[in-house]
């Protein structure tokens, strides 16, 4: 997994999950990995693809969650460590 990339979209609610993750598959070639339930109406894409890639992609996905709800955090990784793949099947 270290040549790729790692980008994460955390919403308030579903619906803008899916409204994020639309705009963000659109606007780049990366690939959803999957989606977790973080608790409290949280929800959270993982994208993975190249750096910049990711980063667009991440981007534009906030840029159009936050016209229908609360996008509450992104975060690209450019390098994450092989290890990270632990916390999830999700994420590599």
């Amino acid at each position: 997994m270290a040549s790729k990339a790692l980008g994460m979209i955390e919403t308030k609610g579903l619906i803008t999950l899916v409204e994020a993750s639309d705009a963000a598959l659109k606007a780049a070639d990366v690939k959803m990995t999957g989606w977790e339930k973080v608790g409290s109406g949280l929800v959270t894409g993982i994208f993975t693809g190249d750096v910049a890639s990711v980063k667009a992609a991440v981007d534009a996905g906030a840029e159009a969650g936050a016209k229908v709800g609360d996008v509450v955090s992104v975060q690209v990784i450019a390098r994450p460590h092989d290890d990270l793949g632990k916390l999830g099947s999700f994420i590599g």
